[in-house]
């Protein structure tokens, strides 16, 4: 069992400090119901890197091209219901930078969504 002292003495950002890459099933549909049409496609961007903000807990979010343009890929009105996403956290390589790591989301086509969970992704990839 862990003492109070030994729990003190952790930090609790160890996790969040490494690189990983993992793939999300992101549902838009909730997201953006009841958005007006010609807010729904900007508010999907801002949705996801909101999510992305949320599970990898980096401030700096980067949204890869073609992920973007999945989701215009139907025009401004129609965004698609559900996305699969590739989240890797990175290290930042401007030493200007205020953050060490960076968060960039790729778009991963898939087929169908059904029986999809989150998967842990090698780094090789």
């Amino acid at each position: 069992m862990v003492t109070k002292k030994e729990k003190k003495g952790r930090s609790g950002m160890k996790a969040m400090k490494d690189v990983v890459t993992r793939d999300y099933t992101i549902n838009m549909h909730k997201r953006i119901h009841g958005m007006g049409f010609k807010k729904r496609a900007p508010r999907a961007v801002k949705e996801i890197k909101k999510f992305a903000l949320q599970m990898m807990g980096t401030p700096d979010v980067r949204v890869d091209t073609r992920l973007n343009k999945a989701i215009w890929s139907q025009g401004i009105r129609n965004v698609p219901y559900r996305f699969r996403i590739r989240l890797s956290r990175k290290r930042n390589e401007d030493e200007d930078s205020a953050n060490k790591l960076y968060t960039l989301v790729t778009y991963v086509p898939v087929a169908s969504f059904k029986g999809l969970q989150t998967q842990n992704v090698d780094a090789e990839e």
